[in-house]
């Protein structure tokens, strides 16, 4: 027995579930766990036991001084037992159960817990009401897809960490307490006892730590940090609370930091995979390109389809509502390659979920065949614009006999969303998904603004302290709406696993940068006065990013939901069932932070 077995051994338990083998037959044995089922044979009674480590099958018969105290038994019941390991009769065995070739012959049983009736079920993995399962979620833990998935979480950050150490990278902690950071989302305050009226923030994200920790001379940072927002929940995004893999590092540019992190997330991802492909070398795709041919920032490549710019085909065309689109600068037609989709009823499928999506329809074309073997177009759309234009359409597009196309039309800042989900939905209704695979890219080039139409002006759209492409003299010369920056996006089968940045460590450009969206110089200092100091003491250039634990872990597991993998997660409406939370602050507890409630009225 090892020595990590021997230490498993007590009064409880001289093996674990999954321990006992038939080099064991014969021999005395201690198990300990939860009655997973019970089923009577005619009067003997079969108890599959389980514990964290796995199943053993115990047998108690009415000749067994145990059998009056086994009768009583109910599902979850915890118990422990002791008994001979016998080797099971011929044609019982089961071989996928590690312990399949043997069971117990119990002689005594022991209740050390017994459970009421369950308000869900343990055995299977039958769907059950959420807030059923996250009030109990002790129980719901104890269900094998849940329980293995929290142990593949652990054993990814093991992984992780292994991996991050051994690329050379010191894994440091950073405080939890502390000021509002512009991150994009709301802050979470924590009053202060000590200084009334004043108020820490628990972090969105390390990021000005971990930058001072480059100014420190620490070279490679990382860590499995919690960070916390004040965000609606959602079935990829945790309310409140989550945890990223943080790291940054100092004398290095762009190209450097995908290089050192591409084969860190591959091999985590081979090691986890469960068979399936992991993409070789992740391609670089600029973030313009994303949008115009995938219409996101976070593509699932999986899926082969790529949308194109088809506006000269309809340009002056008899199809007079794209013509007239089309005559408006800016304005322009994509469309959306569908492999194997020309039928009347897909397409027809596809207009009427567009309209449920709140659009006027999508327009599209049929791909045929025709006598000559020439690729006509069928539908109202290819009867308006000629059969040549439809050929120029499917020549350009490679559409063949049986393909069909769906037209998107107009400014495409505003349809891009759009159009990207049509190209999902069509993927994901022709099959052309490739579900065996992890398909990963780097998305760059993203842009350092944006006009914000809320507020009316020019405001960061992504990371506030990355490096704008051109430096300082790009802030003072070119539109803001025109600068990129050294941003980059890790992104996986159609979400967003990492982002980052080569950080802006001049400070008269992160001033200057600031000043652009609205920001004085004066609120820079006040703000982020720690990281403006530092960068006034020899600032070495420096950049990392941040990948979410939550989402790698859920991709892995196969999971769609990120409740799926987390221990004990909040519902839909930011409410921890199982511990109650939130709660009302006690009047004593509000007077010691000289805090007041102004509750909005009930309506």
């Amino acid at each position: 027995m090892s020595s990590a077995a021997e230490n498993l051994v007590s009064r409880y338990r001289s093996h674990t579930c999954a321990g006992l083998r038939a080099n064991d037959i014969g021999a005395e044995a201690r198990l300990a766990g939860w009655a997973h089922r019970i089923r009577d044979h005619g009067g003997v009674l079969f108890i599959d036991l389980r514990d964290h480590y796995g199943l053993t099958q115990i047998v108690v018969d009415p000749d067994s001084p145990a059998f009056r105290d086994a009768e009583k038994v109910r599902s979850e019941w915890c118990i422990g037992v002791s008994g001979k390991v016998r080797r099971r009769p011929g044609g019982t065995e089961n071989p996928n159960l590690p312990t399949g070739e043997i069971e117990m012959f119990v002689t005594s049983l022991e209740v050390l817990g017994a459970a009421q009736e369950l308000p869900l079920p343990v055995f299977g993995d039958q769907d059950y009401p959420e807030e059923t399962r996250l009030k109990y979620r002790f129980l719901d833990l104890r269900r094998e897809r849940l329980h293995n998935n929290i142990m593949l979480r652990g054993a990814v950050i093991d992984a992780i960490r292994s991996e991050m150490k051994g690329a050379g990278f010191f894994e440091f902690q950073t405080p939890i307490l502390t000021s509002s950071s512009p991150e994009g989302a709301r802050d979470f305050l924590v009053p202060s006892r000590l200084h009334p009226g004043k108020f820490y923030a628990l972090p969105q994200a390390p990021q000005q730590y971990k930058q001072l920790i480059m100014m420190a001379g620490f070279d490679r940072y990382f860590q499995i940090a919690p960070c916390f927002r004040d965000e609606d929940p959602r079935a990829d995004r945790f309310y409140g609370e989550f945890y990223q893999l943080d790291l940054e590092m100092s004398f290095v540019e762009q190209k450097n930091v995908l290089a050192i992190m591409e084969p860190i997330y591959r091999s985590v991802f081979e090691k986890f995979a469960g068979g399936k492909a992991v993409t070789s070398a992740f391609p670089h795709i600029p973030y313009a390109e994303s949008i115009r041919k995938y219409g996101s920032d976070k593509p699932d490549l999986r899926n082969p389809i790529e949308m194109q710019d088809v506006s000269e085909h309809f340009r002056g065309s008899g199809f007079k509502i794209f013509a007239r689109i089309l005559e408006e600068a800016g304005n322009a037609i994509w469309a959306i390659p569908a492999p194997g989709g020309g039928s009347r009823a897909f397409c027809d499928r596809m207009n009427s979920w567009a309209q449920v999506e709140g659009q006027p329809g999508l327009g599209y074309i049929m791909f045929k065949a025709n006598d000559l073997k020439e690729i006509a177009g069928q539908g109202p759309l290819a009867n308006n614009i000629g059969q040549e234009r439809v050929a120029a359409i499917a020549a350009q597009l490679g559409s063949k006999d049986g393909d069909a196309a769906f037209f998107v039309a107009g400014n495409p800042e505003k349809f891009y969303k759009f159009a990207g989900l049509a190209r999902t939905r069509t993927g994901e209704e022709l099959n052309l998904v490739d579900k065996e695979r992890f398909a990963f890219a780097w998305i760059v080039d993203f842009p350092m603004y944006e006009y914000n139409e809320d507020e009316k002006k020019v405001d960061f759209s992504h990371n506030p302290f990355s490096m704008p492409q051109g430096g300082l003299e790009a802030l003072q010369t070119q539109d803001p709406l025109t600068i990129k920056a050294f941003q980059y996006d890790l992104v996986c089968n159609g979400y967003e696993l990492a982002s980052g940045g080569i950080r802006n460590h001049r400070p008269e450009a992160m001033v200057k940068a600031f000043e652009i969206a609205g920001y004085s110089e004066q609120t820079v200092i006040d703000r982020f006065g720690g990281m403006y100091r530092a960068f006034q003491y020899g600032a070495p250039p420096h950049g990392g990013m941040a990948a979410g634990i939550d989402r790698i872990v859920m991709l892995l597991a196969g999971e769609q939901n990120l409740r799926e993998i987390a221990m004990f997660p909040m519902n839909q409406q930011a409410v921890d069932l199982l511990m109650n939370a939130p709660v009302e602050a006690s009047n004593k507890q509000l007077r010691e932070l000289h805090i007041r409630t102004n509750l909005p009225e009930k309506g």
